[in-house]
């Protein structure tokens, strides 16, 4: 919708597209409210967008504009303000919340490539300065003319069976639309919040899900399958008969005797699993890939992890996670979606200038855009990067969420199938370090081009995210720095920033109005619940007495007053829905 023709008074104005304000606006509008959808941004999904492979690259030229220059100042609206109120300026950039952005390019050009392209080809990571990496990015940068919005969908990949090719940078950005690549790194819990949610809605409609289909680990140097099923147990070469009869034991007591085990919280999960007289084999498995957690956990912590994780197995596939076909960023758009079936508004590239404080109530009454349009609501939810620090209550120090974007030439276990969806738990190589997280996506996820892998790291900040993610990165994979690692794949490209942990910033700020509902960014977790009962919370704030998404009806049972069309009809023919089984 043109900026223009916005209408001046809603029930609920949104400002970012993220997850969290996505689902407030799907459920607001679901039930009757009249919601204005804003973004400054030009794509969906905020901090949890996918991007191609070019548009990722714009991605990163502009956060380093972002972070080198000033923002600019708004104009002066004070005309439009009536008596009693005030003004809350409102931010037009995010660039606070992603910091330490250093780009690799380990590939060769062809010889077509343009001389600037060239400048980057024996990219190297050893003693590598972000000055230098900024230097590299522009140079990669200047070669890209194409600016993309959205997340277009890349071509069938029907051409998994091609013969492999030595693939250059210039390939990359030829195929770049067949990427989308993660700003976060998330699994789907096959009984988590954000799959529950889905099917009690029906947006599941919007979007098709893939199973992962390994669960790895890292051990004295080799990767290797973590049986987690019953099926995967048996199957196991890895263990012992008495390793699987005592783990399959280990893992039936965990659902059974919950309040036996709770007694013994005041240890360590480790402890309790040493205690278990479970070999080093099976703690290792258990404490690191299948509960994920440390080994200074608490018991019942560990527990819980584990019964979740047992819980979620088989309801979709052998193991507990899901994965969204074409990234992490449909699910945003397809609450967006949503919204607008029931007749939400939607507009990106549209700044905002400022809140309208009423001083006497300490609630919010507008906001005005950039073009001086003053828009009225009874309540306004925002991205917290929208309002300045002093508005947000913070933990102390705040913490930090250190992740790599790689693409690869193969899979880090290679085996019968080049369709593997995997999850890597790397444990910490010494104490005091945090763990790493690594999903790696095949083509068939609709991520990567045909031949290539898309790799994420994911970890808690100790420094940044080349300190933290680097070390994890030239001991897993061959870069021009690794050694004997002849028979691990090649890193063609990659990409190390931080971005904020969304669990360090509290729903209600400091001096935020009563009316005015904050939204943090992604967390730290592999899954989503904390953006869902973020959700949740505000949503019942808003409307108490609403139930939270109820099911919408399927596409063909809506009636559209003065339409015979349906505009929820697109792409119908291609959606697999999740179903309870």
């Amino acid at each position: 919708m043109a900026a223009e023709d916005l209408p001046s008074e809603f029930d609920v104005v949104i400002l970012g597209t993220g997850l969290t304000e996505s689902v407030v606006a799907a459920a607001c509008s679901r039930v009757g409210q009249r919601v204005l959808h804003l973004d400054t941004r030009s794509y969906y999904a905020a901090k949890w967008a996918s991007f191609t492979f070019n548009t990722l690259l714009t991605w990163i030229e502009r956060h380093q504009e972002q972070s080198q220059g000033d923002e600019v100042q708004d104009q002066d609206w004070s005309s439009l303000l009536e008596e009693g109120e005030e003004p809350i300026c409102v931010s037009k950039t995010d660039s606070a919340s992603i910091t330490n952005l250093q780009v690799f390019c380990y590939t060769s050009e062809d010889h077509e490539v343009d001389d600037r392209e060239k400048n980057i080809e024996e990219g190297s990571c050893a003693e590598a300065e972000p000055k230098e990496t900024e230097q590299q990015t522009e140079e990669v940068e200047a070669v890209h003319t194409e600016k993309e919005s959205g997340l277009p969908r890349p071509q069938d990949a029907a051409s998994q069976s091609e013969p492999n090719k030595k693939i250059t940078l210039d390939c990359l950005v030829k195929e770049g639309r067949r990427f989308n690549i993660d700003l976060v790194s998330k699994l789907m819990y096959a009984r988590g919040s954000l799959v529950d949610l889905l099917i009690k809605s029906n947006v599941s409609r919007y979007a098709e899900f893939k199973n992962i289909t390994r669960i790895l680990t890292y051990r004295h140097g080799n990767v290797e399958q973590v049986p987690c099923s019953r099926a995967d147990v048996f199957a196991s070469r890895q263990l012992s008969v008495v390793e699987k009869r005592k783990l399959m034991r280990f893992l039936t007591s965990c659902m059974e005797d919950a309040e036996e085990h709770e007694a013994t919280s005041a240890r360590t999960y480790l402890e309790f699993l040493r205690d278990q007289q479970l070999s080093d084999n099976l703690r290792h498995f258990l404490l690191h890939s299948i509960a994920m957690v440390t080994e200074d956990t608490p018991t019942r912590v560990g527990l819980a992890s584990t019964r979740h994780f047992l819980r979620c197995l088989g309801r979709y596939g052998n193991t507990p996670f899901l994965f969204p076909v074409y990234g992490l960023g449909e699910i945003p758009q397809c609450f967006c979606r949503m919204c607008a079936v029931f007749g939400g508004v939607y507009c990106l590239r549209h700044p905002v200038s400022c809140l309208l404080l009423d001083k006497t109530t300490n609630r919010c009454k507008a906001v005005i855009d950039s073009r001086g349009q003053r828009i009225t609501g009874s309540h306004f939810v925002l991205e917290d990067s929208y309002l300045s620090p002093d508005f947000r209550e913070m933990a102390t120090p705040t913490r930090l969420i250190s992740r790599a974007v790689l693409i690869t030439d193969g899979s880090i276990l290679p085996g019968d199938s080049e369709q593997q969806v995997s999850l890597v738990t790397v444990p910490p190589v010494e104490a005091g370090h945090p763990s790493v997280r690594m999903v790696e996506l095949c083509p068939s996820t609709m991520t990567c081009m045909p031949g290539t892998y898309l790799v994420h790291l994911t970890c808690q900040s100790l420094g940044s995210a080349y300190e933290d993610l680097y070390p994890v990165v030239n001991r897993m994979f061959r870069t021009p720095e690794s050694h004997d690692q002849a028979e691990r794949p090649s890193v063609l490209w990659c990409l190390y920033f931080n971005m904020e942990d969304g669990s360090s910033v509290e729903l209600q700020g400091r001096q935020v109005p009563s009316n005015v509902y904050l939204c943090s960014g992604p967390d730290g977790a592999l899954g989503h619940e904390h953006a869902i009962r973020q959700a949740e919370f505000i949503f019942h704030k808003i409307v108490p007495e609403e139930d939270f998404c109820p099911p919408a009806p399927n596409p063909e049972d809506i009636i559209y007053d003065g339409d015979n069309t349906n505009p929820d009809q697109e792409g119908e023919g291609e959606v697999q829905n999740l179903h309870e089984e």
